[in-house]
């Protein structure tokens, strides 16, 4: 089924499961349940960032499929605290780790990518992303409970200014200004990162 997952990005029966945490502990326990979940949740999601950015359909299919055989084959050593996050932020980094690779294989000497080893550009991958990582999770833990609330039912669960309003019986208005305020307070709390991480950070808070 792993294989048939990876291989098609189908998956045959309903979901087992009933929040993101459930799949990622049951995944750290070596589920293929839980990653076939997390597969279909997420897939399509990740496929239309990165076809969106590098315009090639056949491209974009392996960054995803490289997305998902990371997580399964790191799944014991990952410390995932919120899915939507982890992976948002690792197709990121994919879609520059693509970039920098065609630069590099156009012998675009200029560019500052082209003097990277894949194994440093792997080590500052990964201390950028937890770095930013820590940095989002601790802001958003500092919001207004309203402000959070309204925040992680639009970016966590996915909900429509629509729906957030409906389910928080209040107007769309009200919604979409406790979503400014967040994104806001984000961006301000944030400003001293690094510029290579704040870019990042602006398209992350986009999503």
């Amino acid at each position: 089924m792993f294989n048939y997952i990876l291989s098609t990005g189908r998956l045959l029966y309903a979901s087992t499961f009933t929040s993101d945490i459930e799949r990622l502990n049951a995944l750290k326990m070596g589920s293929t349940t839980a990653f076939e979940e997390i597969y279909e949740r997420y897939w399509n999601k990740l496929y239309k960032i990165v076809v969106g950015k590098i315009k090639i359909s056949e491209n974009a299919k392996e960054i995803v499929q490289d997305v998902f055989l990371d997580l399964w084959l790191r799944r014991e050593e990952l410390e995932i605290k919120v899915l939507d996050y982890y992976l948002f932020g690792t197709i990121k980094f994919k879609i520059i780790d693509f970039y920098k690779k065609e630069i590099v294989r156009k012998n675009h000497a200029e560019s500052v990518f082209a003097n990277i080893s894949d194994a440093d550009w792997d080590t500052e991958e990964e201390l950028a992303y937890n770095d930013l990582n820590r940095a989002i999770i601790a802001c958003i833990d500092q919001l207004s409970v309203r402000t959070k609330n309204i925040f992680e039912l639009s970016r966590i669960q996915h909900k429509s200014i629509g729906e957030i309003a409906k389910i928080l019986n209040v107007t769309t208005r009200t919604v979409d200004n406790h979503m400014s305020q967040a994104l806001k307070i984000l961006r301000l709390q944030l400003r001293d990162y690094s510029v290579y991480i704040s870019l990042l950070l602006f398209h992350y808070l986009e999503l």
